[in-house]
């Protein structure tokens, strides 16, 4: 069972997600900002973080970026979690230091198989 960071500013999103995640017998925390996230991560050190991208205050951009550059928080697998679909957005949370991105609405199955290799810590490509 893997330990989730769910940060998603919209609670119908947050609650569908989970609710999946908890069904593959994952444990999901539950953010609705990038500053709560921020505050929550060195006490629950997840094993991955789904974090959006268009979030009020500190954006998932931002939040990716500040995870990265953090020395006790950097090895932490981020997937942008996002409705910003162009392919400048999937360089942009690249270059913030994402491991992957994946579009909203997501397919079921295209979620579950991404956050299984990021768990296993593979490349999203693979």
């Amino acid at each position: 069972m893997a330990k989730i960071l769910l940060v998603d500013d919209e609670p119908d999103i947050r609650f569908v997600t989970r609710r999946m995640l908890e069904k593959e017998g994952h444990q999901v925390i539950e953010a609705e900002t990038g500053e709560v996230a921020l505050g929550l991560l060195a006490e629950l050190r997840p094993d991955l973080i789904l974090l959006d991208v268009r979030m009020p205050g500190l954006n998932g951009w931002e939040v990716c970026r500040r995870i990265k550059a953090d020395d006790r928080t950097r090895s932490i697998p981020v997937v942008m979690f996002t409705v910003r679909t162009s392919e400048e957005d999937m360089q942009k949370s690249t270059e913030y230091g994402a491991e992957a991105h994946i579009n909203k609405p997501f397919d079921k199955k295209e979620l579950l198989q991404l956050v299984e290799k990021m768990l296993k810590g593979e490349a999203a490509g693979d």
